[in-house]
């Protein structure tokens, strides 16, 4: 599967999927961002070897109000949301051996498990 560009306005349709049950991996970057070009290549390898996930990529530059939703303070940074839920964040660019055991970490999660961590933390903010 190529990368797609993500936008705000194509954010909710790329991020549920099909199912609602959307697996994604987010690469902020930026055209300046000499880091960001360096992990670029790493990031489409790991998009061809995981057809089954969406990796997507957001120009900061283009979409401000999608990385301050975000809170990008540092660029390249990489997100995976699955089923809804942020499940990691960081800032820097991976090397590939280090990407594609943090998709596999991903793949492990219970979601179910991760969703009722979801709920509890939500009923004690309330």
């Amino acid at each position: 599967m190529s990368t797609v560009e993500l936008t705000k306005d194509n954010f909710d349709e790329v991020v549920q999927g099909e199912d609602g049950k959307g697996f994604v991996l987010i690469d902020f970057w930026a055209a300046w961002c000499g880091p960001c070009r360096q992990f670029a290549p790493v990031f489409e390898r790991a998009s061809e070897k995981n057809p089954d996930i969406t990796f997507a990529k957001v120009d900061t530059e283009a979409q401000q109000e999608l990385a301050a939703a975000f809170e990008i303070r540092s660029i390249p940074t990489l997100a995976i949301i699955r089923e809804g839920v942020m499940v990691f964040s960081q800032p820097g660019a991976l090397p590939e051996t280090v990407l594609d055991d943090l998709i596999g970490q991903a793949r492990k999660l219970d979601m179910a498990e991760v969703h009722a961590g979801v709920a509890a933390d939500r009923a004690t903010d309330n």
